[in-house]
């Protein structure tokens, strides 16, 4: 099956701020046909990666995340927003294309060995992504590759990963 992707996202201007044109994902999740394909989509480059588990990035990526982990038959691993997670933590800070936030996992969430991809939704700045791929080096992992659903190619995201494999399913 061979979707038109771009026909499932909606542009939202001035959201969350003015200025910012926001892709909103959520006709896509309306459509479990389409939404199983953006996954098989998503999937099919990480395949064969050996990864371990999926770390998806609070909150869109969560979505994806959990699928893909579904679908490859690995562990699912949130980084969320401070203060959400009960037990000990590791935090890093990072800028936006609108502000500046910050993800946390849990300190035990990975072990020297694991083999990590990181899952979100859109890839902006590169910010997110990056704050993600430090937590997973900091606890011994190692970050295998970044998939996502879409990628703003004009602000040049994949500049801040260092050399990180990037996988996108669409490209603005």
């Amino acid at each position: 099956m061979s979707l038109d992707f771009k026909s499932f996202v909606r542009d939202v201007p001035d959201f969350p701020k003015p200025g910012v044109l926001f892709r909103d994902i959520t006709p896509l999740w309306a459509d479990p046909a389409a939404f199983g394909e953006a996954i098989k989509a998503m999937a099919s480059p990480i395949q064969t990666l050996k990864a371990t588990h999926v770390l998806g990035l609070e909150s869109r990526g969560f979505i994806f995340g959990a699928a893909l982990a579904k679908n490859l038959d690995l562990g699912f691993v949130p980084a969320r927003k401070p203060g959400k997670l009960p037990m000990p933590t590791l935090q890093e800070k990072y800028g936006l294309e609108y502000g500046t936030d910050a993800l946390e996992i849990h300190a035990d969430a990975f072990r020297s060995g694991d083999r990590v991809l990181i899952v979100d939704d859109v890839l902006a700045t590169g910010g997110t992504a990056a704050a993600a791929r430090r937590l997973v080096e900091r606890t011994g992992a190692q970050a295998l590759a970044l998939t996502l659903f879409i990628e703003l190619t004009f602000l040049s995201g994949r500049e801040k990963l260092n050399g990180l494999p990037v996988f996108s399913v669409l490209r603005y």
